[in-house]
């Protein structure tokens, strides 16, 4: 099995751990999509490029406020939640969840499923 195919596995796989995960996808840190788990309505491009700002502005504000190094980003709307997080060198780990997950359990997942990236990687 190749590094893609591994890398996609894990994707899906966090995707269908828990039915509160709506979509999920890996994005290089320049915007470019390494692999996901999307509803076709969702335009990859838009992901991608969102995520990888959303990134760059956490990193920018924890720097500014003093936080230490960004560890995450989270966005709250009424229709629920987009976490992002680091994964391997270079690349991000975003997550939409629906509004009733429980975070700690989705953070659990996402913290498993960057140690099998990493190790992919």
């Amino acid at each position: 099995m190749s590094r893609v195919e591994e890398i996609n596995k894990v994707v899906r796989a966090l995707q269908m751990s828990s039915a509160e995960i709506e979509a999920c996808a890996l994005i290089s840190e320049d915007s470019l999509m390494i692999a996901s788990a999307l509803p076709q309505h969702i335009d990859e491009a838009a992901v991608s490029g969102i995520t990888a700002t959303l990134h760059s502005l956490g990193t920018r504000a924890a720097a500014e406020l003093e936080r230490g190094s960004m560890d995450q980003v989270l966005v709250h709307g009424e229709g629920g939640y987009v976490i992002m997080c680091n994964a391997a060198e270079g690349t991000l780990l975003m997550v939409m969840t629906n509004s009733d997950a429980k975070l700690g359990l989705v953070f659990l997942d996402m913290k498993r499923a960057v140690q099998h990236i990493q190790k992919i990687i």
